[in-house]
């Protein structure tokens, strides 16, 4: 990772590196080793004419997040970062984070998404905002609808609910921290009231 941070640093010559999906998924391994779970490869027709559109799930320990964020920024000095994504799981929360390696560039993106579960009691992530400032809307998302807790973000003022919003609630989770007596659009729940 000491070559990866100095590449990313512009102490050598950064540029974009353009790998086949195959690749793309050494790449990971050789470079995070056993901190990688699993990659599964996707590909799909996309658009009028067909052609295959490739994703790569690489699923990480989550103490590898920010080192395999990084080994994105040496593959390519700003990876399209689109969203951090959620579900609750019941004893855990599995989170992705998608990206786009060259992104805009006709038949070229592969999407690559980095995915770790977390226990429920212990749901603390690094930023990557120092890599990605960008990513701090999803992060700030995150905290306050899903629980996760972003060590070392910049910013970690609500989004999305008002500060009057009450400590603890969860919109996005399926637990106890979940807003049950806030529900009022989904039917088939006890004591919902539907307007």
């Amino acid at each position: 990772m000491a070559e990866a941070r100095r590449r990313y640093k512009g102490e050598g010559n950064l540029k974009m590196t353009r790998l086949g999906p195959d690749e793309l998924a050494q790449s990971f391994e050789k470079t995070l080793g056993d901190a990688v779970i699993g990659i599964r490869k996707c590909e799909r027709e996309v658009g009028v004419q067909r052609h295959i559109y490739v994703s790569l799930w690489v699923k990480i320990k989550p103490q590898a997040l920010h080192d395999a964020v990084l080994h994105l920024c040496t593959l390519e000095p700003m990876p399209h970062f689109s969203v951090i994504s959620s579900a609750d799981l019941g004893d855990e929360i599995e989170v992705c984070y998608h990206f786009s390696l060259c992104f805009g560039q006709r038949r070229s993106a592969t999407a690559i998404v980095l995915k770790f579960r977390l226990n429920k009691s212990n749901l603390a992530v690094p930023t990557i905002t120092d890599l990605i400032p960008g990513a701090i809307f999803s992060e700030r998302e995150q905290q306050e609808m899903m629980g996760l807790r972003v060590e070392g973000i910049p910013d970690d003022r609500r989004l999305f609910v008002s500060d009057s919003f009450p400590a603890g609630v969860n919109p996005w989770r399926r637990d106890e921290t979940g807003p049950h007596d806030m529900l009022h659009i989904l039917g088939g729940r006890e004591g919902i009231q539907h307007e």
